[in-house]
């Protein structure tokens, strides 16, 4: 049986690690599958990756690596996609998965110019992106939970934007239609987001947040477990 991949592009932080998981960890967990219907590939340690003929669908995970570093791994991972994405299984990145699927496809990710996004925010769709197979699964205004430094700051020439807030304009982009990218971290639920504002506590104080209000805002809610396993019923064919 075919099983879906899970592209580990780094490890969470020990402190979250211990209390919660890993990153693979957050996405089964959401997705409510059994562990043995799922293989994870830590590219970021040994860079190897199953054949793609026992693979049902590739989710590509968050990291704390940033693609413009253009680590070595990071690199391959690219050109694998470039070719992965053209083999009409479907793709998901999630935070650096998003980037470093758009950076696969002619995109440009760098730092964001306001700093981090950080906390449980507001998303709207796009036109596009309330007639999209995945991301149409959700309302047209949805909450999602955010960490991230670095965005993709232009699209790939194939993309098509489906998801945007003041903040992030490419909150969410398809290409074709098989390949996704959310900015947005489906996999994270309110006390993943807690234990990282809680670790980053002095340096988000450093960046001007208010750190307990930060937290007091933190909400759990349906839309990233909807938003994966609207994903896999698209890579069975539903």
């Amino acid at each position: 049986m075919r099983k879906l991949l899970i592209v580990k592009t780094g490890t969470t932080l020990a402190s979250v690690r211990r209390r919660h998981g890993d990153f693979e960890d957050h996405i089964v967990n959401q997705l409510g599958v059994p562990a043995s219907d799922v293989v994870t590939a830590p590219v970021f340690i040994d860079g190897v990756l199953p054949p793609l003929q026992d693979v049902s669908a590739v989710i590509v995970t968050g990291s704390h690596a940033m693609v413009s570093d253009r680590e070595d791994w990071s690199r391959r991972l690219a050109y694998w996609l470039r070719h992965v994405c053209g083999a009409s299984v479907p793709v998901l990145g999630l935070c650096y998965g998003h980037q470093i699927v758009a950076d696969a496809w002619g995109g440009s990710v760098d730092y964001h110019p306001g700093g981090r996004e950080v906390g449980t925010v507001a998303i709207e769709l796009c036109e596009a992106g309330k007639r999209d197979a995945l991301l149409g699964c959700l309302p047209e205004r949805f909450l999602g939970h955010v960490f991230h430094a670095q965005t993709v700051t232009k699209l790939p020439p194939a993309a098509r934007v489906l998801a945007k807030n003041a903040f992030e304009p490419h909150h969410a982009f398809v290409i074709g239609d098989n390949v996704w990218g959310v900015q947005f971290h489906p996999e994270f639920d309110a006390a993943i987001m807690l234990a990282y504002v809680e670790e980053e506590r002095e340096s988000l104080a450093r960046e001007g947040y208010a750190v307990d209000k930060l937290k007091a805002s933190l909400r759990d809610h349906p839309y990233g477990r909807a938003l994966l396993r609207r994903f896999i019923g698209l890579a069975a064919g539903g």
